[in-house]
């Protein structure tokens, strides 16, 4: 995983529009995750502690039981958001913005 991203994040850094497209997706999809993970975790402490039952409380039961199947799952979202991203980069023709940036003025080493 961490080979993929660094390939991704290498080819992202070309363009300045890229890099930020890249980190907008990439940020998205982070924080939904962690919302998701977060929630999922949540409803089964709470679950646990008041002893709820139910075919929704057993369903979040079973989700945070089966914690292998649900990373598998994030791994499968991050991949099809890269996907998705470069296709609507690709066919959204992304390339054709250009991000200006004011350059830094220096003024010295002041501090010495």
């Amino acid at each position: 995983m961490p080979i993929i991203r660094c390939t991704l994040l290498t080819k992202a850094f070309v363009k300045r529009i890229r890099r930020l497209y890249y980190n907008m997706a990439i940020t998205s999809v982070s924080v939904l995750v962690a919302m998701a993970v977060g929630g999922i975790e949540a409803l089964g402490l709470g679950a646990a502690q008041f002893q709820l039952k139910g075919a929704f409380w057993d369903s979040v039961h079973r989700l945070n039981d089966k914690c292998g199947i649900l990373d598998h799952c994030i791994i499968a979202l991050f991949a099809m958001s890269w996907v998705v991203s470069i296709v609507i980069y690709r066919w959204g023709r992304l390339d054709r913005f250009e991000v200006k940036t004011r350059e830094l003025v220096s003024f010295g080493n002041q501090f010495s």
